[in-house]
């Protein structure tokens, strides 16, 4: 305390805060030259602290204080990817942990035993150095799945899974360490061990069922974010301690934290509060793996680290693919994941020095062993990303490959030439995915020409089985547009192609004709420069186009009248949605002007809602007009007006009043639909709320779009669907309730998720057959193939 008085008496920093400083701004102006670069900002963090560490220019030579940092990021990095997870999630992919992260961990240890032998090395020294060897880097690794948006695609998923096993596996493998030296430890130790993590693990999950989502309802109801955030943080600290004590990584710990967070409605609240603090110190986390590094080691001793490096990738490559491969997964995954998974992990410095402290030294190597891995692995570690992208990079090669091995047995298999017809002034829709599907449906209605190209096996076999006019090829070949009459087309549409395909068509299309008018849908406003720099006369990004009608309903609610609006909407789409934009050359001027009337201010439609109080009465008694001082212009039930002079107009849910009045009376009427016990996200007729909150429209289609990469065969089964009914088929007539729900995406059946009592929508697939159904869970994307037993 007196050297704090001191330091705010004499205006000296603290000793530490110099260190400090270099961390984080060292790692801020390295990732800054990154990012210029076009690198992943971590590799920036891990090249900062090799610069700053006591093995080069020795800014920072406390190394205990980015080690204390770095423990922090890793807790929080885990604890936000827990909460974008799910326990129902994690479920699921339990096969997946289990034997697949089993077999990884033990054909990966199993290998190295087998190198280090071969060399005359003691079997138990090769153990140890499998046992470093097989762990990968759970911090990297869910950062880089994280920061791509690909955690739930399928080498996400087949990395999550390996990475939590790989973490459970540590509590084993630092009890094995010292009896593999002969300085302690027994089998009855590593069972009590490894049954008191999974107990407290059985325990953690339990509370997320019951406890966690009413404490964190109780603290988000005193509208307190300090309060807020606090627990948050407590949770997430508290959690991890506790499974530490237990023997658990503390990475799996806080993962845990994050997944008890996650069953609450707040989660995305919670994610919000924590990620700045994630950033912060997850990025001193990589800074402080960087300072590991003795660069005048490595200069010395490059061949054997070379050596090193080639061999653990060599071991990783083949025994995480070989382990996957095992599963049922497609080559795309496989490749992928297994160079995802290629580098040495954290926690394997962890174990290193406790083999240190046994007497145990990576390949049996004294001093130069030890230096040599930690040089292996941290430049592992900074290659990470860039095998990452190799892998992705193959697994679309590798996709495309087959995709057009598929395309040319099926032309040669048949007889003759497809016939063609003969087009004028037509449109050529390039692709058949959902969009295109949707755009085709409206084509085959009118007189317009048109005609589809798709490279997709199974979309063409659905195109032709339709009768739809359809050519298998590659719409980003000259040949193949030709064969579907470029010189002569009107219009082509790209509707569901990436980005970098999308680019392609429209580059060669704008060259072979180039007065044709080319239309492409894309998904974000990035892409619309280079995909109008390559030839299209109008890129639609549904980013910006999602706006265009939020302003329309905006517009509707404040009584503009229809033909107005659509006049606006076409000015701002006519002007390249410049009004959106923040154009310097249009500056401050208004693109769209709007003249309100002012008696609209005073006008509002209101919609009734489930369990609010004027639901269920008689407009006769609701005296809006002496109570309240407003007049009931119309009701709409339907979509359709209803009589206003009807005695026997009750007001229902979904029901839609239009009400006029000054604004103090319409504030004054609130009590009249303000929801009293009801859930605010209740919603209304043909809807039914769930026991977690979130309502079914019947009336809304559904569509699943698989990963790129999914493993499945059953893909071409996908349709648009509408839900059968609004919750759980069976579970309404049966009056039960139900967790989630879960949606055929053949027929159209709702039912209840294997965490709900009944388990529908499983039997539903045991019943028909049908192979694949969608989550309903709001913002949640995802499929599975009951049959393959894949994400999609």
């Amino acid at each position: 305390m007196r050297a704090m008085s001191y330091t705010l008496a004499t205006g000296a920093p603290p000793a530490f805060l110099t260190e400090v400083v270099v961390l984080i701004v060292a790692g801020a102006v390295i990732a800054y030259i990154c990012f210029r670069l076009k690198l992943v900002p971590i590799v920036g963090f891990l090249l900062a602290g090799v610069l700053v560490g006591p093995n080069a220019l020795g800014l920072v030579r406390d190394p205990e204080l980015a080690n204390s940092a770095a423990e922090i990021g890793v807790i929080l990095l885990l604890f936000t990817i827990g909460i974008e997870f799910s326990l129902e999630k994690l479920a699921r992919i339990k096969r997946l942990i289990f034997l697949g992260g089993g077999l990884q961990v033990t054909l990966a240890t199993g290998a190295a035993v087998a190198a280090l032998a071969a060399f005359g090395v003691n079997w138990k020294v090769g153990l140890f150095t499998g046992f470093l060897v097989a762990l990968s880097s759970t911090a990297i690794v869910l950062k880089l799945l994280g920061d791509r948006d690909e955690t739930n695609g399928p080498a996400g998923q087949v990395a999550l899974a390996l990475l939590i096993f790989q973490d459970l596996a540590i509590v084993v493998m630092v009890l094995i360490v010292p009896m593999l030296s002969g300085s302690g430890g027994s089998t009855l130790g590593i069972i009590y061990a490894l049954g008191k993590a999974l107990g407290i693990i059985a325990a953690i999950l339990l509370v997320a069922r019951k406890l966690m989502p009413k404490l964190l309802e109780q603290v988000a109801l005193t509208c307190s974010p300090e309060l807020f955030l606090l627990t948050v943080i407590a949770i997430c600290f508290g959690t991890a301690y506790l499974t530490s004590l237990a023997g658990v990584s503390l990475s799996l710990g806080a993962f845990l934290a994050g997944l008890l967070v996650s069953e609450s409605r707040f989660s995305q609240h919670a994610l919000g509060e924590t990620m700045p603090l994630q950033i912060l110190f997850s990025a001193i986390f990589f800074v402080s793996v960087g300072m590991l590094l003795d660069l005048r080691f490595l200069v010395h001793n490059l061949p054997l680290v070379m050596a090193a490096i080639v061999t653990v990738l060599v071991i990783k490559v083949i025994t995480t693919g070989l382990s996957v491969f095992l599963l049922g997964y497609r080559l795309p995954v496989v490749v992928a994941s297994a160079l995802m998974l290629a580098q040495v992990g954290e926690f394997s410095f962890v174990l290193e020095r406790a083999g240190r402290e046994a007497g145990l030294f990576p390949a049996g190597i004294a001093g130069a062993g030890s230096q040599s891995f930690i040089a292996t692995t941290v430049v592992l570690m900074i290659l990470t990303p860039l095998l990452a992208k190799m892998g992705t990079s193959l697994a679309s090669r590798i996709e495309n490959r087959k995709a057009q091995r598929d395309a040319t047995a099926m032309m040669e298999s048949e007889p003759s030439e497809p016939e063609i017809p003969h087009l004028e002034d037509h449109v050529i829709v390039a692709g058949y995915g959902q969009a295109a599907r949707r755009l085709v449906r409206v084509l085959s209605g009118s007189r317009i020409p048109y005609i589809i190209t798709t490279l997709s096996p199974a979309g063409a076999n659905e195109a032709e089985s339709d009768g739809l006019p359809v050519l298998r090829g590659d719409a980003s070949k000259q040949h193949t547009l030709m064969l579907v009459g470029i010189d002569r087309a009107k219009m082509m549409v790209i509707a569901d192609d990436d980005p970098a395909m999308a680019h392609r068509i429209t580059s060669e299309a704008r060259m072979l004709n180039p007065t044709m008018r080319i239309v492409v849908r894309t998904h974000y406003m990035a892409e619309v420069e280079t995909l109008t720099a390559a030839g299209a006369d109008r890129v639609i990004a549904e980013e910006l186009e999602s706006i265009v009608q939020l302003f329309a309903e905006v517009l509707r609610d404040y009584r503009i009248p229809a033909e107005e609006i659509e006049a606006h909407e076409e000015a701002v789409r006519r002007g390249g949605y410049s009004a959106l934009l923040k154009d310097p050359e249009i500056g401050d001027k208004a693109v769209v002007e709007c003249n309100v009337p002012g008696e609209c201010f005073d006008t509002r439609t209101v919609m009734v809602r489930p369990g609010s109080p004027i639901t269920a009465r008689a407009l006769s008694e609701l005296e809006l007009g002496p109570r309240y001082g407003l007049t009931l212009r119309s009701v709409r039930r339907d979509g359709q007006p209803m009589d206003l002079h009807s005695a026997e107009l009750t007001v229902g849910p979904g029901d839609e009043l239009v009400l006029s009045g000054k604004t103090a009376d319409l504030a004054k009427s609130a009590v009249l639909f303000r929801l009293e016990n009801a859930d605010p996200s209740a919603q209304v007729k043909d809807s039914a709320t769930v026991d977690n909150g979130y309502t079914i429209d019947t009336e809304q289609m559904i569509e699943l779009k698989p990963e790129p990469l999914a493993a499945c065969s059953h893909l071409d089964q996908i349709r648009q669907v509408l839900p059968s009914a609004p919750g759980c088929e069976e579970c309404l007539k049966l009056g039960e309730t139900w967790v989630h729900l879960r949606i055929c995406m053949k027929c159209g059946h709702a039912g209840c998720c294997d965490t709900s009592k009944n388990k529908h929508a499983s039997k539903h697939f045991a019943k028909t057959g049908h192979p694949i159904m969608k989550s309903l869970q709001p913002e949640e994307n995802w499929g599975w193939c009951y049959v393959d037993e894949v994400y999609l």
